[in-house]
């Protein structure tokens, strides 16, 4: 099933033993001063085990006023050499491949990171910053044209394989590229070739100072999805300009900030959702054409490059997910790969907010020291309380280290809410983690005990070491007059498939679980309104899922009424009060709560000093994100 992606390849004189590249992600691991710690090392450590063929660091600053980032590496200073050469010997002791990825933020940053005004082609604001850009002088072009090639001959004296130079995702060399914010009249603006001439320069700048067997690599976004930005079309001739230039292989990317729900795709856009331009570039270039954008399995890897529409396969988000990927692949372990499930909210979702990036399905990702499994000292018997994501965590973990492990689940199926989370359109993506996790319990010799609720009595009987309570949440129902009427059912019922709904619904509450239950039935033919009492719905919602998500409830004419107060549901009516006026929906069949949950944990008082260990995680303590709730799990099992 897998030949093609395991071919060796060369970009310029370097041979890659596989066609698998881990792609350019900032992590925020890094110093301020743009020197790597130990933990951006052991990070891409752990990726050159995995077996990949290239591995391509995050955004590296060219210059300390190009930071988008606070804690992003940089390579404009001799000074940040050392550390950058220990990263490279020890990627290189696992057998690795590894190149540098160079940037400018341009406008594409603020004064908080950099302490100066950003600059640009050209002084227009981008659409997702709060400052207006400096123009550019054709002096400071210059200087930082020279600053790449710096930047670049630093790379390779700390020993990294190759440079990539970062054109695409709206950053400084893409805004030259771009008519959306490129302005200009000079010889750097105007015409196709004018607003090439920047990355072209800089191209050659490198080469002069790299030598010509040195691999350089770009980045471009081949459609930015913003109006009067690049095209396919343009792309296609920057391409074959950058090759001319002495670009050794184009990395096909696509989006900008404004459209960055296209630059980190969420699980609503499409396997290979990019792949189709990749193919285009391919068509008018002899260098190798590297694919990006939601190519999350190596199956579909594979299908990619049989298809001769690219030459090597970028899976990032993939890589977070499982670093081992390669290697299972290769061994045929398929069904061993941690999945990426496209849920965004540790990656890009926590980068937005200056954060540092991690995993839902991975909490070792970043923390690759920290969360080593070591075999406990002691075996102890260890049991769980709840079969959510949460609790099949801890209990891998806890089995990985030795322990004897006991995983109760009052129902008569593995999955928790995570389950009921699949549903919803765009989401079914989350079984497989689901999947991944059943399969792991069973790998490991966990003792599931389906439809047994751990109690009291089996505690006093088995008298187990530690208890870990994963037992969730329960839906919170609201005190509204009307509530418990046999036409009023909760949005989890409905997920389950417990409840049927009749033609017309109102959904209360317009949270992720209420939206996406409305997106669920409107999907499935029923006429829908959400009635939200905050200003918007979703509010706390990723901006990718969210996005698609209010684009699926707009497409299936969802009615969203927001800043509403529900006061009374009847039979085939609800009333609700917004600015100060009661209105009245009629002709309901069914209402629809979806108002949140609180935790369920009457277990944890209970065993208060009656096991030696007694730990609570996920939802059972409070009501969060899976990726908390995944993060306390294998903390859990460590703890145990």
């Amino acid at each position: 099933m897998l030949k093609k992606v395991f071919e060796p390849i060369k970009i310029g004189n370097l041979q890659l033993k596989n066609r698998l590249v881990v792609p350019p992600m900032v992590t925020n691991y890094c110093n301020t001063d743009g020197t790597v710690t130990e933990r951006y090392i052991a990070y891409h450590e752990a990726r050159a085990k995995g077996g990949w063929g290239l591995i391509i660091t995050e955004a590296t600053a060219v210059d300390e006023r190009g930071k988008g980032f606070h804690n992003m590496a940089g390579l404009w200073s001799d000074d940040q050499m050392e550390s950058h050469s220990r990263l490279t010997e020890r990627v290189h002791q696992h057998g690795g491949k590894i190149a540098v990825q160079l940037y400018h933020a341009g406008r594409q940053t603020g004064s908080h990171i950099t302490g100066v005004q950003p600059v640009a082609p050209s002084p227009i604001k981008d659409p997702t910053m709060d400052e207006t850009p400096r123009e550019l002088t054709k002096e400071e072009i210059k200087e930082i044209i020279e600053k790449f090639g710096d930047a670049a001959l630093r790379a390779k004296k700390a020993g990294y394989d190759a440079v990539e130079i970062h054109g695409g995702h709206g950053y400084l060399i893409n805004q030259f590229l771009s008519p959306f914010s490129n302005k200009r009249t000079d010889e750097y603006g105007g015409t196709l070739m004018n607003r090439a001439r920047f990355a072209v320069e800089i191209i050659e700048n490198v080469r002069k100072k790299v030598g010509k067997h040195f691999p350089i690599l770009f980045r471009i976004s081949t459609v930015e999805f913003v109006e009067g930005g690049l095209t396919i079309e343009d792309t296609k001739v920057i391409a074959r300009m950058l090759e001319q230039a002495g670009a050794d292989a184009i990395h096909c990317s696509t989006g900008v900030y404004k459209t960055m729900m296209y630059v980190i795709q969420p699980a609503a856009v499409p396997h290979g959702f990019s792949v189709s331009f990749a193919a285009e570039i391919k068509k008018v270039v002899s260098i190798p054409v590297i694919a990006v954008g939601r190519i999350n399995d190596p199956l579909i890897a594979e299908s990619v490059l049989l298809s001769d529409k690219a030459d090597l396969i970028s899976m990032g988000r993939a890589a977070l997910a499982d670093p081992e990927l390669p290697n299972k692949a290769k061994e045929g372990k398929l069904d061993e790969i941690l999945p990426c499930i496209g849920c965004v909210q540790g990656c890009i979702g926590r980068l937005l907010k200056g954060l540092d990036i991690c995993c839902l399905v991975n909490p070792s990702t970043g923390k690759e020291k920290e969360f080593a499994v070591e075999p406990a000292k002691e075996k102890k018997k260890v049991f769980v309380a709840g079969g959510g994501i949460a609790g099949m965590q801890s209990a891998i973990i806890a089995a990985k280290r030795g322990h004897e492990v006991h995983l109760y689940e009052k129902g008569d199926k593995l999955g928790g809410q995570w389950l009921l989370a699949a549903v919803p359109p765009s989401k079914t993506e989350l079984n497989t983690l689901t999947i991944w996790l059943k399969a792991q319990l069973d790998k490991l010799g966990v003792h599931v005990h389906l439809k047994t609720e751990l109690n009291e009595n089996i505690i006093e009987n088995e008298n187990p070491d530690a208890v870990i309570i994963a037992t969730g949440a329960k839906p919170f129902v609201p005190n509204i007059p009307g509530v418990n009427l046999p036409e009023v059912v909760l949005a989890q019922d409905v997920l389950a498939g417990k409840k049927d709904v009749g033609q017309s619904v109102v959904v209360v509450g317009g949270g992720l679980v209420g939206a996406e239950t409305a997106a669920h039935l409107a999907n499935h033919g029923k006429k829908v309104v959400i009635i939200e009492m905050q200003k918007e719905i979703v509010k706390d919602g990723e901006p990718a899922v969210k996005y698609f998500l209010l684009k699926d409830l707009q497409e299936h004419n969802v009615e969203i009424i927001t800043s509403a107060t529900v006061k009374e549901i009847k039979q085939g009516s609800i009333t609700f009060e917004k600015d100060h006026v009661m209105k009245e929906i009629r002709d309901v069949d069914n209402v629809v709560i979806a108002v949140g949950s609180k935790p369920e944990n009457t277990l944890a008082d209970k065993l208060q000093g009656k096991v030696e260990k007694l730990i609570t995680v996920g939802d059972a303590l409070k009501v969060r994100k899976a990726i908390e709730a995944m993060e306390e799990g294998y903390r859990a099992g460590l703890a145990v």
